[in-house]
């Protein structure tokens, strides 16, 4: 008989590391169920003084579960449990026990849809798999005799489960080095187009993707759940200037995002990484979204995004407030920030201006006098830069243009003497 159904429970552990409310931690791991379609038929915090290194619940917790627990049951635990601590939960309630890394791992598993996707989650799932080859099931205490005289004791089957994986595990590494060879590629056709990449991160159903398709015409799944978004998307963006953008949709992020997802994910993250800019979105609804701002901020971190890079911050979902009050505390971390929302498309005007405007920061404003014979170095001004102002004389034309740094550079090694504010 399959898993039909799903029983949440939550350990809120005395002098736990958590500052959420375990209440908005139960209500996240009840969603995070239903992302992978199975219906919750209940869900409870288990406030837990003193953690039981078998089973991590206490007796009188698991009797009560125990109760409520069929053949098509499936408990999820929201905590991370040890490879022992599963075991002898699933052999206390005869159910299927999954944790919360476990659990994101499946979600991750049903949400990849392209070749690049699938591997990285089957790449995420087998570490998983292989760091709870310890004492996990009692067939790994197994072992293979030595053939010869000489032989030892033999393997034991735990080692050959750890070969075995291992060899999967490499042979997938060295399919997504391919990947990652590629995407790079792709940045440097990007790079040599002269087109800012910006990359939209953000907490998982934070609007990422509403937003992205709004402002692209993109056609990206966008729904009301947890990790819609899997897969990174690049579109084309025109902003009110003239100036073309790339914009980049990612994947989500979550508190306790399992260490394996974040490793396995790195060529899909280094498009954070490797962006020109960020655009940090906020679900602005949210009552932890300072909360999720650090988990966003410490993902990112890790995977080596400079704390000053960058960015614009964006209050998502303003709609759905219901008085201004509400975003105290985040106007409060950041003032710079932008209102909008996706669903209406209202503040799109305010971002495309605080982009712009950001974009331009970055570039330096140059007075250029360019001949009329020198057509080229006229049609790459009109191509790569913002042309503020232009005048004319009885040999050359006057430009006032804004350029990036990297711009400038190109400029000066093919026209050298141009650079000259003779105008």
């Amino acid at each position: 008989m399959g898993i039909a159904r799903a029983i949440v429970i939550h350990p809120d552990l005395r002098g736990g590391h958590l500052t959420r409310p375990p209440e908005l931690m139960l209500e996240e791991a009840v969603r995070l169920v239903e992302a992978i379609g199975l219906p919750v038929e209940s869900a409870q915090i288990l406030r837990i003084n003193t953690p039981r290194a078998s089973t991590l619940l206490p007796s009188g917790a698991l009797a009560s579960i125990a109760e409520d627990i069929c053949d098509d049951t499936l408990l999820v635990v929201n905590a991370s449990l040890t490879p022992v601590q599963q075991r002898n939960l699933e052999q206390r309630l005869e159910a299927k026990v999954i944790d919360r890394t476990a659990l994101i791992l499946e979600i991750f598993g049903k949400r990849a849809t392209t070749s690049a996707g699938r591997l990285q989650v089957e790449l995420a799932a087998l570490s998983f798999q292989r760091s709870r080859l310890v004492r996990s099931w009692t067939h790994l205490e197994r072992q293979r005799g030595g053939g010869g005289f000489l032989g030892g004791p033999g393997e034991r089957q735990i080692e050959l489960d750890r070969r075995m994986l291992d060899e999967q595990i490499l042979r997938i590494k060295n399919e997504l080095r391919q990947v990652a060879r590629t995407r790079q590629l792709q940045r440097q056709h990007r790079r040599r187009a002269e087109i800012p990449s910006i990359a939209l991160i953000g907490y998982t159903n934070a609007g990422k993707s509403t937003l992205f398709n709004a402002l692209t015409g993109a056609g990206v799944l966008s729904k009301d759940m947890l990790f819609a978004t899997l897969d990174p998307t690049m579109r084309g963006w025109q902003l009110a200037s003239g100036r073309q953008v790339i914009l980049g949709d990612t994947v989500g992020f979550i508190s306790q995002l399992p260490t394996e997802l974040v490793e396995a994910f790195r060529s899909t993250l280094e498009e954070v990484v490797e962006a020109d800019f960020l655009l940090h979105v906020h679900d602005a609804s949210s009552p932890m979204a300072l909360d999720e701002a650090d988990d966003v901020e410490s993902v990112i971190t890790a995977l080596g995004v400079n704390a000053d890079s960058p960015r614009l911050h964006i209050f998502n979902k303003a709609d759905l407030l219901e008085s201004d009050s509400e975003l105290t505390p985040l106007w409060q971390r950041y003032p710079q920030a932008v209102l909008t929302s996706a669903t209406d498309a209202s503040g799109f005007d305010d971002l495309d201006a605080r982009l712009d405007a950001a974009l331009a920061e970055a570039e330096i404003q140059l007075r250029i006098a360019i001949p009329f014979g020198a057509g080229d170095a006229r049609a790459w001004l009109h191509e790569h830069g913002q042309i503020l102002e232009t005048s004319q004389d009885s040999e050359s034309e006057c430009f006032v243009v804004r350029l990036s740094s990297a711009n400038q550079a190109r400029f000066a090694a093919r026209w050298p003497d141009l650079l000259t504010p003779t105008c």
